[in-house]
C-alpha cells in the first residue's frame, strides 16, 4: 500500500480502510473533505484538481511517514483526487489506525495540515456566474491549528471538511490572520466588493512559520528607531508581515536627498515629518497593524519606550542614539538589533538578554563621538546598501520573534558589498560592562557658538580652522582666512595648533567639527569651539 497516492476515479473508503486494518490497533480515526456548492457568497457548481504528483507523492510519503513517527501510529494513509469533481464528491481522505484514539485523532489531523500547507496541488473552481480560477491549495488549510472539528474556510481552501465519520458540512469564521481571498476582481459579482485583507499566505506556507507563527507574529510589539536608509526596509518587511504593533520614532523631516535610498517616501512629501509619512504607508500598505509614532527617543524617555515593545530595531544614523538605545535595552531586558553602514560596507549586530550575549558596550565601553564616522551626508552612500542591511535586521527580527534557526547570537555580521564578501566576528559579555541609559556624552556648554557669517567670527578673534575633507574644500571653498586640516589628521596630529589660540572649528554641517572641538578641549586645547550647524547653518541663516 502507497501511503500517500492520486486518484483519477471516486475514492473507495472501505477499500482504504480495509488496508489500515490491523489487529493490534484499537482506534481508527479518518478526515474526508467534500465538495461544496458554494464559498464567499459565489455558487460553485464542480471542482477541477491537479498535482504536480512526481513531486507530490514524495512529499506526501514522507508526511505520513513523520505522522506514523510523531504520533507512534500503526497505519496511516492518505489519497487525493484529481481531476474533475462534482458537488458532494469526496476530494481527500486521510485514515489513521493506532493503538488508542487520541494518537489517531492526532496523527489524522497533523497529515491534513501537511498536506494542504506541503504538497503541491491546484485547484479550479467553476462558478454559476461562469467565471472560474485557479488556486494553489496550499492555503486551504491556514486555519487548522485553530479549530477542533477540522471544518476550514481559509480564503483558497473553498471546501468544508468532515471530521472522522461524521459528514455534517460546516464553515467556520475566518480569523483575522487569514489571507486575502484568492479570487480576482473579474471573478466577482459586479455587486460584490473585494474583501482587502492581509493574505500572508507565502509566508505561512513555511512550515517553521504557519498558523501558529503567523499568530506570534501579529501579538508582537516591535519599536524602530529611525524611518530612514535602514529603517524604511525594516518597516517595510516587518508591516507586510504581518507585526501587530509597530512603534516609529523619527524626529526627521524628509529631505530630497533622503529619497534614492528611502523609496518609501515619494518628492512630492520633502519637507514633511517622516514619522507621519512612514504611519500613512505602512497603513496603506496592512491596515491590520497598529501603528505609533514617537517624535525622538532621549534619554528622559528612552527605558520606558523601549519598555513597551518586545523587540528594538536600531536604524539611526548616529553614535548616541544607538548607545542610547543599547543601554536602554539591556536596562528592560528587551531584544535589540543593530546595523551600521559606511559607504559600501556594514555591520549587524543582534543583543538577546536571554543569551546573555555582547552589546554595544562590551566592544566599544565608550560611546564612540558623533562626527568622527562620516555619515550618508559626508561619506556618501549608494541607495542599496543601508538597504541590504535594514532587509537583514527586518530578517534577524523576524527569525527571533519565530524562533527560527540560525540567529545571530554571540557574532557580528560585517558585509563588503562591492566584493561581496561577508564574516562573522565572535564577540562576547564583557563582565565589567555598564549600562546606563540616563548617561550620555557631557558637551560643555559653550562648546558651540552661533555666529551669522564667517566674517563676523573672525572679527570675534576666533582663527578658522576647517575640518572637512579635501574635495568639500575644492567644490566649496569658504572665502574667509582658514587653516584646513582634514578631521583624521587633526585626530592623528594636532601639535601644529596654538594651545592659547581661539579655534573655530567647521564643517559641513556642524557635527564633524563638534567631535573635533570636543577632541581638542581633551587634549590641552580650551579655546576649541564649533561652529553650530556649520557652513550650511550659515547659508540657511543668510
Amino acid at each position: 500500500m502507497n501511503t500517500f497516492r492520486f486518484s483519477s476515479s471516486p475514492l473507495d473508503v472501505a477499500a482504504y480502510q480495509r488496508e489500515l486494518a490491523d489487529p493490534t490497533a484499537g482506534g481508527y480515526a479518518a478526515f474526508e473533505g467534500w465538495v461544496r456548492n458554494h464559498n464567499e457568497g459565489l455558487a460553485v457548481t464542480r471542482l477541477e484538481y491537479e498535482a504536480f504528483e512526481a513531486l507530490a507523492n514524495n512529499e506526501g510519503e514522507r508526511i505520513v511517514a513523520e505522522a506514523i513517527h510523531r504520533f507512534g501510529v500503526v497505519k496511516a494513509a492518505c489519497v487525493h483526487r484529481v481531476g474533475s469533481l462534482a458537488i458532494g464528491d469526496l476530494a481527500v481522505w486521510v485514515g489513521v489506525s493506532s493503538r488508542h484514539r487520541a494518537e489517531a485523532f492526532a496523527a489524522c489531523r497533523f497529515i491534513i495540515d501537511e498536506v494542504k500547507h506541503r504538497v503541491p496541488i491546484w485547484k479550479k473552481e467553476h462558478y454559476v456566474n461562469g467565471d472560474s480560477g485557479w488556486v494553489n491549495c496550499e492555503r486551504c488549510a491556514e486555519h487548522a491549528h485553530d479549530h477542533d472539528h477540522g471544518h476550514e474556510h481559509g480564503a483558497a481552501g473553498r471546501w468544508a471538511l468532515g471530521s472522522g465519520q461524521n459528514k455534517e458540512q460546516e464553515s467556520c469564521a475566518v480569523s483575522p490572520l487569514a489571507p486575502a481571498p484568492a479570487l480576482t476582481r473579474a471573478q466577482r459579482p459586479a455587486s460584490s466588493s473585494p474583501l482587502l485583507v492581509p493574505d500572508y499566505s507565502r509566508q505561512m506556507t513555511l512550515r517553521d512559520v504557519g498558523a501558529a507563527g503567523q499568530a506570534k507574529l501579529a501579538a508582537a510589539r516591535v519599536l524602530v528607531i529611525g524611518a530612514g536608509g535602514l529603517g524604511v526596509p525594516v518597516l517595510n518587511y516587518l508591516a507586510g508581515a504581518g507585526i501587530g504593533t509597530i512603534g516609529i520614532a523619527e524626529s526627521d523631516v524628509l529631505d530630497a536627498s533622503n529619497l534614492h535610498r528611502q523609496p518609501l517616501y515619494a518628492l512630492s512629501d520633502v519637507g514633511q515629518p517622516k514619522a507621519q509619512l512612514a504611519a500613512q504607508r505602512l497603513r496603506q500598505l496592512n491596515p491590520s497593524v497598529h501603528i505609533h509614532t514617537h517624535e525622538r527617543i532621549e534619554p528622559d524617555n528612552a527605558v520606558a519606550l523601549i519598555a513597551q515593545y518586545d523587540v528594538v530595531v536600531e536604524c539611526s544614523d548616529n553614535f548616541a542614539t544607538k548607545f542610547l538605545v543599547n543601554d536602554a535595552a539591556v536596562i528592560t531586558c528587551k531584544a535589540a538589533i543593530f546595523a551600521s553602514v559606511y559607504q559600501y560596507e556594514g555591520q549587524l549586530q543582534v543583543y538577546r538578554p536571554d543569551l546573555d550575549n555582547a552589546c554595544l558596550r562590551c566592544l566599544w565601553p565608550e560611546a564612540t563621538r558623533d562626527g568622527l564616522v562620516g555619515n550618508c551626508a559626508e561619506a556618501g552612500v549608494l541607495g542599496p546598501v543601508p538597504g541590504v542591511l535594514g532587509t537583514l535586521q527586518a530578517l534577524e527580527t523576524l527569525k527571533l520573534l519565530l524562533n527560527l534557526p540560525g540567529q545571530l547570537g554571540h557574532e557580528m555580521l560585517l558585509v563588503d558589498l562591492l566584493s561581496l564578501d561577508q564574516r562573522k566576528l565572535k564577540t562576547s559579555h564583557r563582565p565589567d560592562c555598564r549600562h546606563d541609559a540616563t548617561r550620555v556624552i557631557e558637551t560643555p556648554a559653550d562648546l558651540e557658538v552661533n555666529l551669522p557669517t564667517l566674517t563676523a567670527a573672525t572679527d570675534a578673534g576666533y582663527a578658522l580652522l576647517d575640518v572637512r575633507e579635501l574635495r568639500e574644500v575644492s567644490d566649496e571653498p569658504i572665502a574667509a582666512p582658514s587653516l584646513h586640516i582634514p578631521l583624521a589628521v587633526l585626530l592623528a596630529d594636532s601639535s601644529q595648533l596654538d594651545p592659547d589660540q581661539k579655534y573655530l572649528l567647521i564643517c559641513a554641517r556642524g557635527a564633524r567639527s563638534k567631535a573635533a572641538a570636543e577632541h581638542l578641549r581633551s587634549h590641552g586645547f580650551p579655546l576649541a569651539y564649533s561652529l553650530r550647524g556649520g557652513l550650511t547653518g550659515i547659508q540657511e541663516r543668510e
